[in-house]
């Protein structure tokens, strides 16, 4: 021992730096597991080996630097991507600017939310810095709720602590735990279920292979040539009707009639009679499509209307989404994907609510709030034992539809029905037919009607199955974009312009004007003149 060497102050010394490399130890361990490193502080309090002030002090640090990380990630992420065209298209400007000025708004009590709440943290303070938000109003949020949640949590683990065993507190802190992320685990799995990411995550790592086709063919909007016929190629803005008129010399479309605001709709009713469908003619992912089935709903639905409608005749039997690709320079094209579309059905026990069957099932548990919301059941409805509820009718995967991949359901006859009715319509080469068929087996013979055709911006939506891989997604969605690249490039050596960046931006600041105009517009309800007794024989 050298000399001069004081024992007693060596060890304190040494405890000072345990104490403080425990403290670093928890502030950081917080980027991983905050519940659990608060709890663990509680636990150390509570056996006397940190003091509560530090120990909170040390977890509130670690969080709230936490929480300015998810909020810079957002910030420097996610303003710059809400330029991007593509993303721009699902984010329309007026959408983020309302966004932000609700949480703008409610900032301090939607934080303080988010933070009681599980599942919710991640996603709103990255919202919070994606948005436009005063930046400095939210770090003020951030802190004053790690203020009250931070004490809250050490404490109580510290008071049970210090009453019972460190083994009983590891249960007691795994039962918590449990408890707080019980009502919430089918949300957390869908999470981490490809199907269920929102359109601007799953495209996010598909972003440098965009730049680099972009690159290759010296173009960033090349593709939107892959469909001359169709305004944007089918990115955005594209009529329905439009299209579908384009379809209509193959014989192959459902009757539909288009509806401006305050058109008369008993021409068509009184041919074709109900159930009706009736959508956007700008629109996209199932957004405002809605089946009427009688003269009330389609009134209810018709009235105070202020954009183009579609008015189609209803097909019955299975639903498929059949993606087709044609290079400009060969006579024929193939099918790249078929998607089997089928309508979640819960079975009735007698007992349960339609409420209580949604969360016992376990997929549509992870869609609970979407059924809630788009099923025609009442939801405190008891069905009888053995009593089938079709949950929803609309074939969108963003309004509860499950996609089934349907390579298997290939025919040359099918090709050919494809490949015929695609032919019809004018600089059509690149994108997906929604249509149903009375049956599988008429399907696979050519038999089929058209409700939809979409173009550059629809996907192979098969890699929507729950049994396609992250990776299969992504190889399918590369080899799907570098054949719009190439498509439009050869349409562009024959003659075609592809929509520059300035028109796309020109065209999406149109679209968000014309449709901020509809939705804010002071305008007399809609009348058609038409009256439900004019439709009693129907």
């Amino acid at each position: 021992m050298p000399p001069g060497y004081d024992r007693d102050r060596g060890d304190l010394a040494g405890a000072e730096r345990t104490v403080r490399v425990t403290l670093l130890l928890l502030a950081a361990a917080t980027l991983i597991s905050e519940d659990l490193t608060c709890l663990a502080a509680g636990a150390l309090v509570a056996r006397g080996q940190l003091g509560f002030a530090e120990a909170t002090a040390a977890c509130l640090a670690g969080i709230f630097a936490g929480d300015l990380l998810l909020f810079l990630a957002g910030r420097l992420a996610g303003l710059p991507l809400l330029r991007w065209p593509p993303a721009a298209r699902l984010l329309p400007p007026d959408r983020v600017r309302r966004a932000a000025d609700w949480l703008n708004e409610r900032g301090l009590t939607v934080i303080l939310l988010s933070r009681f709440t599980p599942g919710l943290r991640l996603p709103t303070y990255f919202a919070a810095g994606l948005l436009p938000t005063r930046t400095a109003a939210f770090v003020v949020h951030f802190l004053i709720a790690s203020l009250v949640w931070t004490p809250l949590l050490v404490g109580a683990a510290a008071y049970f602590g210090g009453r019972i065993g460190g083994a009983s507190l590891v249960l007691i802190a795994a039962a918590l735990l449990l408890l707080r992320h019980a009502r919430s685990l089918p949300r957390l799995l869908r999470r981490f279920r490809w199907e269920f990411w929102p359109s601007w995550a799953a495209y996010l790592p598909l972003l440098p292979w965009l730049v680099f086709l972009a690159i290759r063919h010296r173009s960033a909007t090349v593709f939107t040539a892959s469909n001359p016929g169709i305004l944007t190629g089918g990115l955005f803005g594209e009529s329905k009707a439009s299209i579908l008129e384009g379809l209509r010399p193959s014989g192959a479309v459902a009757d539909f009639t288009l509806l401006p605001p305050g058109a008369d709709p008993r021409p068509f009713v009184e041919t074709h009679g109900f159930p009706l469908v009736v959508k956007p003619d700008v629109g996209e992912r199932g957004a405002g499509v809605t089946i009427v089935r009688t003269a009330q709903a389609l009134e209810q639905r018709l009235t105070g209307a202020r954009e183009d409608l579609i008015l189609q005749r209803y097909v019955e039997g299975p639903e498929f989404g059949v993606f087709y690709v044609r290079h400009p320079a060969r006579p024929h094209g193939f099918i790249f994907s078929i998607t089997r579309k089928t309508f979640p059905v819960l079975t009735g026990d007698g007992r349960s609510t339609v409420d209580e069957l949604i969360l016992k099932d376990r997929r549509a548990a992870t869609l609970a709030a979407t059924y809630r919301r788009m099923t025609p059941h009442p939801l405190d409805a008891v069905p009888a034992a053995g009593e089938r509820l079709q949950l929803v009718e609309i074939g969108s995967h963003c309004r509860g539809s499950i996609f089934l991949e349907g390579g298997d359901l290939a025919t040359p006859a099918l090709e050919a029905a494809i490949d015929r009715v695609a032919r019809a319509h004018t600089g059509f080469f690149f994108g997906r037919f929604d249509v149903r068929s009375p049956s599988v087996e008429d399907f696979q013979a050519g038999r089929f009607t058209v409700l939809e055709l979409n173009g550059v911006s629809s996907e192979a939506t098969h890699i929507y199955d729950p049994a396609v891989s992250l990776w299969e997604a992504y190889r399918v969605l590369c080899a799907q974009w570098k054949l719009a690249f190439e498509i439009g490039a050869a349409n562009v050596q024959r003659g075609a312009a592809p929509t520059t960046v300035r028109e796309l931006l020109a065209l999406r600041r149109s679209h968000v004007t014309a449709r901020n105009s509809i939705s804010t517009t002071k305008m007399a309800p809609y009348s058609s003149g038409m009256r439900t007794s004019d439709f009693t024989s129907q």
